[in-house]
């Protein structure tokens, strides 16, 4: 059976802004800290959330998702498709100026495409569902797929973050990166490499009452006990992915307000048939599933995360469109371990390498620590190498990771095919590391129907497929926890874990 599911999303509005408040000039300054240093302030190179959620606040895409999850316009004003559904034509919004003062017009809307489709961009298939995209005249653009592409404008919206063409020919691509410019509601400032990024107000934004404050910062500070200290002592006036026994210990800090919610977000140990794991016995899928088995999945999340979270059935989650509410996890069985390795050809077992990122998710180290113990109780023994995380996704985006490495994905766009397609798109997805042509199929399938309901059919029979085969350990969806100083207003973090800070104000 599936369940059509809303976009999950948690608004949180810790004082309400009165209309006087939302005509006033920026003021404040806010620090947010960040779990780990963002590779890149560009979406289409920002290998994570945290380097989405910086560099989300300095540009504007065609489309935004709102806080009640529908697609509304953004620098365009309108939209028509065609009745093959292929084909979108865009109105664009008229007087929008880049930070720079460079014009916002349709030449824009080419250059970010050609450039976000290029080899050397993170995220490249984020652009190359498009076809093409036409200057039609200097405010009307038209964006083509191969077919059908229902999901076109939640993908532009969450990547395609609009450049000036101007500026990025003149700086070049490294220049760009070291000085980013976009159309959003801050501006960058600085980048002090290790230790912080500043912006400061758009003081010609274009949405009315927008920003609220002044100055925004961002410290990156890996170590979840410092990030504590921080929040108390002031330093910072948000920090995210907490433990649930850290939120439990800043509870009675006075300035401090603890909130959480559940996470839009998969965590998983992924088998590699692309490049280190060819020849492996992870090719078998008795083997596969003799994995998942092996791991006791709720055993972690009670020991590390106090039962705040749920056993993943697949990369669908329950607020995905199209998730089926009948397949139940795994579930640990090592007797049906056992079985599978010995039906596999492996009774005594057999060894690989894995890998996991440091200081990027909450207790994650822990959880891949405890990963190699139950792998080794089945008699698979694995060499775990915890790396630092910049470092690991640089590697993960070039297939140079073992044949089993842990990571997980969040998805803002309500669906789950970006995530899908991201982590099971072969050698054109920058993060997969598995190929087949079965869940290939479907996906093409997928990302080609417009119907809803056939669409959620077709996610069901890929759930299905993916139990019988998987193509990783599947772990866990988590609850977060995230500390705020109660000066902070109107924070509005998202079950992706993202947020836009334009509407948050500091007193």
């Amino acid at each position: 059976m599936t369940r059509r599911c809303c976009f999950i999303l948690l608004t949180l509005s810790l004082v309400a802004i009165t209309p006087l408040a939302a005509m006033a000039a920026p003021q404040g300054t806010l620090r947010v800290a960040t779990t780990t240093m963002p590779n890149a302030i560009d979406l289409p190179m920002g290998a994570e959330r945290n380097a989405h959620n910086v560099s989300w606040q300095i540009y504007n895409a065609l489309t935004w998702i709102n806080d009640e999850g529908k697609v509304v316009p953004a620098l365009a004003e309108s939209w028509t498709i065609s009745e093959n559904g292929a084909e979108y034509t865009f109105k664009l919004r008229k007087g929008v100026k880049f930070h720079n003062g460079e014009a916002f017009n349709a030449n824009s809307v080419v250059a970010t495409w050609e450039r976000g489709k290029q080899d050397k961009m993170q995220w490249k298939e984020k652009f190359a569902i498009a076809k093409y995209v036409q200057k039609v005249d200097e405010y009307t653009v038209k964006i083509g797929a191969e077919g059908p592409s229902p999901l076109l404008l939640r993908v532009i919206a969450e990547f395609w973050a609009m450049i000036p063409p101007r500026y990025y020919q003149q700086m070049g691509e490294n220049g760009f990166l070291n000085h980013p410019v976009g159309t959003g509601p801050f501006m960058f400032k600085e980048w002090k490499k290790g230790d912080r990024i500043i912006f400061e107000a758009n003081p010609d934004y274009w949405e009315d009452g927008y920003p609220k404050v002044k100055r925004l910062i961002f410290r990156p500070i890996p170590e979840s006990t410092t990030r504590m200290a921080a929040i108390q002592t002031g330093e910072v006036d948000i920090v995210t992915r907490l433990s649930s026994e850290e939120a439990e210990a800043l509870k009675a800090v006075p300035n401090v307000k603890m909130i959480n919610y559940p996470v839009d977000r998969v965590y998983y140990i992924a088998f590699n048939n692309l490049t280190s794991g060819k020849g492996q016995p992870t090719e078998s899928s008795l083997v596969r599933k003799a994995m998942n088995y092996a791991v006791d999945v709720q055993a972690i999340i009670d020991a590390l995360f106090d039962g705040y979270g749920r056993q993943a059935t697949g990369l669908i989650t329950p607020g995905d469109w199209g998730y089926d509410e009948e397949i139940e996890p795994f579930g640990y069985d090592l007797k049906k371990a056992g079985e599978l390795l010995n039906a596999a050809g492996y009774p005594d077992g057999f060894s690989m390498g894995f890998a996991c990122p440091s200081g990027a998710y909450t207790n994650f180290e822990q959880v891949c620590e405890a990963i190699q113990g139950y792998l080794g109780a089945v008699g698979i023994e694995t060499d775990l190498n915890l790396m630092e995380s910049g470092k690991y996704w640089d590697l993960e985006g070039k297939k140079q990771l073992p044949p089993l490495f842990g990571d997980s994905w969040s998805e803002a766009t309500g669906e789950a095919l970006p995530r899908l397609k991201g982590a099971l798109g072969g050698m054109d997805a920058s993060f997969s590391a598995w190929s087949d042509p079965q869940i290939h199929k479907l996906l093409d399938e997928i990302g080609r129907t417009v119907d809803d309901e056939a669409r959620a059919k077709l996610y069901v029979e890929l759930q299905r497929y993916m139990q019988e085969n998987p193509p990783f350990i599947y772990l866990y969806e988590p609850v977060t926890f995230e500390a705020v100083n109660p000066k902070v207003k109107d924070y509005r973090p998202r079950a992706a874990e993202n947020y836009y800070l334009k509407y948050t104000s500091i007193e």
